[in-house]
């Protein structure tokens, strides 16, 4: 039996396997497709970007470098390039002052990478394997029984026993339908594709991203014949039917109001601005994340990246109540925290579809969100909130900085804050020495010295996930009670 059965070997299931194989846990990952590396993977189809929070996460657990050495991320500028839009709305990185962010220090992450979808799940496999992990590939799950003390899974060839079951299956998600998972939210009114063809006059349509009357469409000069379209026809043509070259043609043409003609049409794709999610992330010993416990339309870049916010905060919770250190209750933090960020997600990619709506209201607002991202504090607001930098769990704490990802506080020694944190522990970082006879946790390191800068505090706990627990000026009585309720 293993302790973990992970269900979709997307970025999200495998960056949870190695958080949960980093703690000696065994874990195997279930994936339907045979084959890794599709070409809706590869670039340029499977092109995301990873933001800033997303970024951290890898640098904390010493993937970061092997993220950024695969293929074309080797030389890409560290900084901001082409940070994100809202509703096809480019943000201007000359406008956003990544210092000035509250609680900000100097970090060796960069605060934005395009990548693909093949090469992140590559990083991650190649570490995932190396703590043990089984990656088992062709194993569509299509039975799950829950029990007292464990859940079988079954795929038409095999059965798997585990104490616990994670759902990182996607949007249409076998383990959250056979668990019986509640689903709710709003219906689409678009239907997007993205496809590559070959068109015959590629001037007819402009670069970047272009709102209409009719929509959204999108070419990009980095990837020659890969273009995207929005067409507001309330969903009605998803993924149940293969889009034509000549339904193609004739949404690309309306949208884009031009002749444009499509001579040779490669492969292509749909998806709509249907956004969903489930209740709870947990019932009994099955847990989702990622797209498995919401979904939204593409629009802002959010989905990858909050999917693996979810595993990062799940894995160290799971991590500890499988090796019977967790504070009571810990394991149901995991649905409390990450629920707010799922509803936030859904709700500003509702936003930016109201913003790209046909019609008066669409138009108005479409000038509004110009006019504020051609501001710097209106460009700053949205970087900060679409980076994750600025999402803050409410950890019951009035310090502004407890419940936000910590910042790369760095010792006069040399040392940094992720550099103690790879082994996956929490960190107790003590500026003044003023906490040093206290009686320490075995699943928190313990770091004294002063820091270049540490922004006014005297010590800051960290969990393991890189978020601040608490903050303050050595109360020993309030360190021990944020201590003893994430650490036991």
């Amino acid at each position: 039996m293993y302790d973990v059965a992970i269900v979709g070997a997307g970025p999200v299931g495998l960056y949870l396997a190695c958080e949960l194989g980093l703690r000696g846990l065994s874990v195997v990952v279930l994936e339907r497709e045979p084959e890794a590396g599709s070409v809706w993977r590869a670039a340029p189809l499977g092109m995301r970007g990873l933001m800033a929070a997303s970024l951290a996460g890898f640098y904390r657990r010493g993937m970061l470098e092997d993220l950024l050495k695969v293929d074309e991320l080797e030389d890409q500028p560290k900084t901001l390039q082409g940070v994100g839009h809202f509703a096809g709305i480019m943000i201007d990185p000359a406008k956003i002052d990544v210092t000035g962010m509250p609680y900000r220090l100097p970090t060796q992450a960069p605060d934005a990478v395009m990548t693909d979808l093949a090469h992140v799940e590559q990083v991650l496999e190649n570490r995932a394997t190396k703590y043990g992990v089984e990656v088992r590939r062709g194993q569509p799950v299509t039975d799950l029984t829950q029990y007292d003390d464990h859940v079988t899974l079954r795929t038409g060839i095999s059965e798997y026993a585990a104490r616990w079951v994670v759902g990182a299956d996607g949007g249409r998600s076998a383990v959250r339908k056979l668990a019986g998972f509640e689903f709710v939210g709003t219906e689409p009114t678009f239907t997007g594709y993205t496809f590559q063809a070959e068109v015959d006059d590629p001037t007819k349509l402009n670069q970047g991203f272009t709102t209409t009357p009719n929509g959204l469409y999108v070419m990009l000069s980095k990837t020659p014949g890969h273009i995207g379209v929005m067409d507001f026809d309330g969903g009605a043509y998803d993924r149940t039917q293969e889009p034509t070259k000549d339904h193609l043609q004739e949404v690309l043409r309306r949208v884009s109001a031009t002749d444009v003609t499509i001579t040779e049409l490669r492969m292509a794709s749909t998806y709509t601005d249907r956004a969903m999610q489930a209740t709870t992330y947990r019932k009994g010993r099955v847990l989702l994340a990622g797209d498995a416990a919401h979904i939204h339309s593409p629009l802002g870049g959010q989905g990858l990246n909050s999917g693996l916010g979810d595993a990062m905060n799940l894995g160290w919770k799971l991590a500890a109540t499988i090796q019977g250190h967790a504070p009571d209750g810990l394991l149901d933090t995991y649905t409390t925290e990450r629920h707010p960020i799922g509803e936030w997600v859904l709700d500003w990619t509702r936003a930016q579809v109201t913003v790209l709506k046909p019609g008066p209201h669409g138009r108005a607002m479409q000038g509004v969100m110009r006019d504020l991202l051609d501001t710097p504090d209106g460009a700053q607001y949205i970087y900060s909130k679409i980076s994750g930098m600025a999402n803050r769990y409410d950890l019951g704490s009035e310090h502004p900085l407890v419940g936000r990802i910590a910042p790369e506080f760095r010792l006069e020694d040399g040392t940094r804050l992720a550099d103690l944190m790879q082994d996956g522990h929490g960190v107790l970082l003590d500026f003044t020495g003023g906490l040093a006879d206290l009686e320490l946790n075995s699943n928190y390191r313990y770091a004294a010295g002063r820091a270049n800068d540490d922004l006014g505090l005297a010590a800051v706990l960290v969990r393991p996930d890189g978020v601040v627990a608490w903050a303050g000026d050595a109360d020993r009585n309030a360190f021990d009670a944020a201590a003893k309720r994430w650490f036991a």
